[in-house]
């Protein structure tokens, strides 16, 4: 209470003194200027079936396909044998590339906070292949030979960071370079140690603190686009997941602390432009007046018939049949084809936007809140009486698209939530795209439903999303209640699902699903189930946390009274290929053969041993 009472005498001082626009204030701000001769706003992407993907991206993933992925399945292969040299002809000469037919994985990361962010992390940290453990375990390399990495809330900070700081490996990432470059452009590490809300223990720092991120908005606000508490929020997250900050310069006004690193900017990384990393794609929810509350899951936010958007490199939009169309993100902010904005595609807020959960609280006229002084210094420096609070907002550059059956067509900005809200917590649906041809899906779930732990609710929502939209997507069969994921232990070890032979496999992708659901088998005391409120971390419950997750990542199922299944590499890389196995005719056989009848999920129940108490 004490910091919130200094900040309202911050109010004061700022209701006499009027403050300078700081450097990150002008590199937030978007800019506005002619557009380039021929510039088309919006991109149809066609009827459920009959869709497509961009132009950039298509050629993105043809010269991943191409100059990258070939090498990194050998390399993943050869990391398998290393385990099990005894695997079946077909899956060698898949990954090996001497079949025609090969796998197209994608790979999801789940929303859940800074906990989802470090589970994530330490999920795709046991599947790659500059970790010589995860090389050693038989998984390294799993991660190069992805196509995809979708993330939301929580996985979208680890993925959007992980994107803009040109991919470094995930203890970097995470920690930061062991000789860092304090610059506005260079990675910092996500500086973890200093609390999102809170940074500091000293009333009057965090005080200054605050009116420092709103003063970071003038820029925008002055320029005539909505500022709402989400933008605030994206200027703290950009402290911690985009480049330009380190703890020495953490609230030094001087640098600009990642604002004018922008999503689109990744293209010109060089990671990316070697077609280095998997093609990154981050979730959010649409909030929509009129919305259909009686599609909304008891508890959540946001009904399942609202439109799913995808922010992704090169386009933003939605493949959901009531839209289905796509605006540059270079150029969001944009509403018409004469007047361009750029600069609005900030990273932050990018994972602001897919993390704004803020809706929840309803804080938008209870300025009595917990919020409140913020929110009074918001609207005393920049007044928007007729605007939510409580969303992050992007000028609509859909406006009369698609308005039969398009919810905001008629609206001036799009209000986006968390990416979870509507009950998929997981950001699978981008997956799911047919025209994106994925045939396999690596699922991290890290969401908080029971205690800190998953309970595969995530999976439900998406297959009853699913079931409103047969046309466009397709899922594998899933339970259809919690209680059966508890019952046949199905979040406490990894399980595949759609591994029945059907005549949907084509357009169907088998499911790999590892959720945080448990301690490991090894006896530890679990550490992974941490609280979604916990906004900051020491490096040593981080480095806990990640060990502890190596450990679930890479340790299967193991039979009654053992730590480790020895097969499970081996198992991972049979379900890898199992999709371009059927498409190439060949019968399941060997080891794989029963690694897939004890891992899938048959319908009913699992065929393999009771996992230990």
């Amino acid at each position: 209470m004490l910091r919130f009472v200094i900040l309202l005498a911050y109010l004061s001082w700022l209701s006499v003194f009027a403050m300078a626009q700081t450097v990150a204030s002008q590199a937030y701000t978007p800019v506005v200027a002619r557009c380039p001769t021929g510039f088309n706003l919006v991109r149809m992407a066609g009827i459920p079936g009959n869709q497509t993907l961009s132009s950039s991206e298509a050629s993105y993933i043809q010269n991943r396909k191409t100059d990258v992925l070939p090498k990194a399945w050998k390399k993943y292969l050869s990391n398998v044998l290393s385990t099990n040299p005894s695997l079946p002809g077909y899956v060698s000469s898949i990954l090996s590339g001497a079949s025609s037919e090969v796998p197209t994985l994608g790979i999801a990361t789940s929303g859940g906070g800074y906990r989802a962010a470090i589970f994530g992390a330490g999920v795709l940290n046991a599947l790659d292949a500059r970790n010589s453990s995860s090389d050693a375990a038989g998984t390294g390399g799993l991660l190069q030979a992805a196509t995809y990495l979708s993330g939301l809330s929580g996985g979208s900070w680890f993925i959007t960071s992980l994107a803009q700081a040109n991919f470094p490996t995930i203890q970097e990432l995470i920690f930061g370079p062991a000789i860092p470059t304090v610059s506005n452009n260079s990675w910092g590490g996500w500086n973890a140690d200093y609390d999102l809300a809170t940074p500091s223990m000293d009333p009057a720092i965090d005080g200054e603190y605050y009116t420092d991120l709103a003063d970071e908005l003038r820029g925008k606000y002055d320029a005539g686009f909505v500022v709402t508490f989400a933008d605030y929020w994206t200027r703290s997250l950009a402290r911690h997941f985009a480049n330009g900050t380190f703890s020495s310069n953490f609230y030094d006004e001087s640098y600009t602390h990642g604002a004018g690193i922008l999503w689109s900017a990744v293209a010109n990384t060089t990671s990316f432009a070697s077609h280095s990393i998997p093609f990154p794609i981050v979730v959010t929810n649409l909030q929509a007046p009129g919305q259909n509350s009686s599609e909304t899951i008891a508890g959540d936010f946001i009904p399942l018939t609202n439109p799913i958007f995808e922010f992704n490199v090169f386009e933003t939009g939605s493949f959901d049949p009531q839209l289905s169309a796509f605006a540059p993100t270079k150029y969001l902010g944009t509403t018409n084809n004469s007047i361009c904005v750029t600069n609005y595609d900030q990273s932050a807020f990018i994972a602001g936007s897919s993390s704004e959960l803020f809706n929840e609280a309803n804080f938008t006229n209870t300025f009595n809140s917990s919020y409140g002084p913020i929110l009074t210094l918001m609207a005393s420096l920049m007044p928007e009486p007729k605007v939510e609070y409580d969303v992050a907002s992007w000028p609509n550059p859909f406006y009369g698209v698609a308005p039969d059956t398009f919810i905001d067509s008629a609206q001036t900005n799009l209000n986006m939530v968390d990416g979870g809200e509507d009950g998929e917590i997981i950001p699978l649906q981008p997956l799911l795209v047919k025209a994106r041809g994925i045939d396999v899906i690596f699922a991290i779930d890290a969401t908080n439903d029971i205690n800190g732990f998953a309970d595969g609710s995530s999976l439900i929502a998406t297959q009853n999303r699913t079931l409103l939209y047969p046309s466009a997507y397709s899922f594998p069969p899933v339970p259809t209640s919690m209680g059966e994921y508890t019952a046949q232990n199905l979040t406490t070890r990894p399980t595949f699902f759609g591994c029945n032979t059907t005549s949907l496999n084509e357009s169907t992708p088998l499911l790999i699903y590892l959720a945080n659901g448990g301690p490991p088998y090894d006896g530890e005391a679990s550490v992974t189930n941490t609280s979604t409120a916990q906004t900051s971390y020491t490096s040593s419950e981080i480095q806990a946390m990640l060990n502890q997750t190596f450990v679930i990542a890479t340790q299967g199922y193991p039979e009654s009274g053992a730590t480790k299944d020895p097969e499970w590499p081996s198992c991972l890389a049979c379900a890898v290929v199992d999709r371009a196995r059927e498409r190439a005719g060949v019968a399941r056989r060997g080891i794989c053969s029963t690694c897939m009848d004890r891992y899938c999920w048959n319908g009913n129940t699992l065929t393999t041993a009771a996992p230990i108490a």
